[in-house]
């Protein structure tokens, strides 16, 4: 199943998520999607469908348009804060947090950034 087609736009991932450039959220869109499914329908006695069981068989993101700002072609993936970081990129900056020794040379118990 592929994630994207042209003119699409690719899912995030758990190493990745949606950010839009334009106003900087990282939580509200509305997604445009096109998906071709498998489902199992049970009928009760009465006529009444159920969907049971779904499966995806093809998944398109057609668009995404942030919900705060309405920027469409604005969402863009950017790594998650909380992801491993992968062979591909290079991960996050290393931090060190300030030890006693540091303290007394006037550094503080902030972390300092490498």
């Amino acid at each position: 199943m592929d994630p994207t087609a042209p003119g699409g736009t690719e899912r995030p991932s758990a190493s990745t998520r949606w950010r839009c450039r334009q106003c900087g959220n990282l939580t509200r869109f509305d997604v445009l999607r096109r998906a071709r499914v498998q489902e199992y329908v049970h009928q009760s006695l009465a006529g009444e469908p159920s969907v049971e069981e779904t499966t995806v068989l093809e998944e398109v993101v057609e668009q995404v348009r942030c919900r705060w700002c309405g920027g469409v072609g604005t969402v863009e993936l950017v790594p998650r804060p909380d992801a491993e970081p992968t062979v591909d990129r290079p991960g996050p900056a290393s931090v060190r947090t300030a030890g006693p020794a540091d303290a007394t040379a006037g550094g503080g118990p902030e972390a300092e950034q490498l």
